[in-house]
């Protein structure tokens, strides 16, 4: 997976990232186990930018990441 380095200094992340806002219902019902899957997929194919926010359905979105992330 290619890398991009943020800003001037920044971290090093992949130049791909996986948008998380759909996980939390943003565009309709979502499954979580589903989406627990896709983070792991995004991870194992060397993902390691993701994107989210705590108003993403009110931190729920951080909670199913943290779940997600969980052992890895």
């Amino acid at each position: 997976m290619p890398t991009r380095t943020l800003g001037t200094g920044g971290p090093t992340v992949s130049a791909l990232g996986l948008g998380a806002m759909g996980m939390s219902g943003a565009y309709g019902a979502a499954d979580r186990a589903e989406s627990v899957a896709t983070v792991h997929a995004a991870l194992d194919a060397g993902v390691s930018l993701i994107d989210t926010g705590d108003f993403y359905a009110m931190g729920h979105n951080e909670l199913l990441l943290a779940e997600a992330l969980r052992g890895r």
